[in-house]
């Protein structure tokens, strides 16, 4: 008797976005019977809010609080605000997201904006508009950054992003190409996503304990107009896959994710490096950035497009020119070998090794969550009003390990793992 496998039946787009709704709660969140969920999102990611509010008040949420953002209404401040508009933001409503995560609300974003929303706009209104509102949003994002909660971004397949990765196509092809793709990277599709999840979790925690036996003083980056050498902080952490926030609750950060990362030392970077991928800032699309580092800053940078807004980022602050994290990726991760270009940070740092300008994780120092910030400081940990992550990792990127004695040894060869 011959034998035919039956081929997996497709599960339907209500049954898929329904279990990106539970991985955000369950994986992303870990969220805890009885704590509250602060979450953003944009207009079009009516859908998902719906599951993953859902899904929150299953898992024991006792409130749950989602804030809108539209794009339309922020053209429209760009077309007719008057010119003082740009140098105010809400801080009130930071302040009171700050609050609710010291009284242990938990945190969830979801992303999904037009990556080239602000392309037209005055690069001068939107650097003064992303400086006033990282200056409020400062509170609030020293907590996510020191994990004094439990909090994770996810993805929702925006008409106006799906068309920028997907120009060619009509606007539903284009969605239905871009939800696809989502829902992979999610680890969405298989029989049991939470049980997927689980195992990848252990695979990178696998990796960080490798690098954090290793005790590397520095890695070094060498590819095409690449060659810099990242210094990492004293006592620093590897970190990548599930956390524990300061709360005791696991959760996971991004969803999708595929690194693993550090705190470099704010003042031992040098040499000179150039992005692989375009970096999407706050509506700006930047292509082609080339800088180059003298112990620790950036003293020369350019960039193809979005080269005035980027200037402008690196004046925000001090630290800003500095670095606050380093992450590692292989060149095989799914999310690279999809082939695609998302636009969107969230999904192309998992496709390449990264490092971020500004803000340093407190997790990624040892004892780190529980340090003032002058001993932060005295490890090497970098302070600013921004974290912007950008991608310097592919196919033809090497990465050595460096030890205290100068002597390496070899982590990545053409963007993959050695071991």
């Amino acid at each position: 008797m011959t034998s035919h496998a039956v081929p997996p039946v497709a599960l339907p787009h209500e049954v898929k976005l329904d279990r990106l709704g539970e991985i955000a709660v369950k994986v992303g969140l870990g969220l805890a019977p009885g704590q509250e969920l602060v979450m953003t999102a944009p207009v079009d990611a009516l859908p998902l809010v719906r599951r993953i509010t859902e899904h929150a008040y299953k898992a024991g949420a006792s409130l749950v609080t989602t804030l809108f953002a539209d794009e339309e209404s922020t053209l429209a401040r760009y077309r007719f605000a008057p010119d003082g508009a740009f140098d105010k933001a809400t801080g009130w409503l930071y302040d009171g997201m700050a609050a609710a995560f010291r009284n242990g609300a938990a945190r969830l974003a979801i992303a999904g904006e037009n990556p080239s929303l602000l392309a037209g706009q005055d690069p001068e209104k939107v650097s003064r508009a992303n400086r006033a509102r990282s200056k409020a949003y400062m509170p609030a994002l020293e907590m996510i950054a020191g994990f004094a909660t439990n909090w994770t971004i996810v993805s929702y397949a925006s008409p106006s992003w799906a068309k920028v990765m997907f120009p060619e196509d009509p606007e539903d092809i284009a969605v239905a190409r871009l939800w696809h793709a989502i829902f992979a990277a999610s680890r969405v599709d298989g029989p049991d996503p939470v049980a997927a999840w689980q195992a990848h979790n252990a695979d990178l925690q696998r990796r960080t304990r490798l690098l954090n036996d290793a005790r590397y003083a520095a890695l070094r980056f060498t590819g095409p107009g690449t060659d810099v050498t990242v210094g990492l902080a004293d006592d620093h952490e590897w970190n990548g896959g599930a956390t524990t926030a300061k709360n005791g609750l696991v959760c996971n950060a991004n969803i999708p994710t595929e690194e693993v990362f550090t705190t470099p030392h704010k003042a031992r970077v040098d040499g000179f490096v150039r992005s692989t991928k375009p970096l999407s800032y706050n509506g700006t699309l930047i292509e082609d950035i080339e800088v180059r580092f003298q112990g620790g800053a950036i003293v020369d940078a350019k960039a193809r497009t979005g080269q005035e807004v980027l200037l402008k980022v690196l004046d925000t602050d001090e630290g800003a020119r500095r670095l606050g994290e380093v992450a590692l990726v292989p060149f095989s991760s799914p999310i690279s070998q999809s082939g695609l270009l998302f636009y969107n940070t969230l999904f192309d740092e998992n496709a390449a090794s990264h490092i971020a300008l500004g803000q340093s994780y407190s997790k990624c120092i040892r004892g780190g969550v529980d340090m003032p910030k002058d001993q932060l400081a005295a490890r090497g940990a970098n302070e600013s009003l921004i974290h912007i992550d950008w991608m310097i990792g592919s196919g033809e990127v090497d990465v050595d390990g460096v030890r205290a004695d100068g002597s390496t040894e070899p982590l990545m060869r053409k963007g993959d793992w050695v071991s």
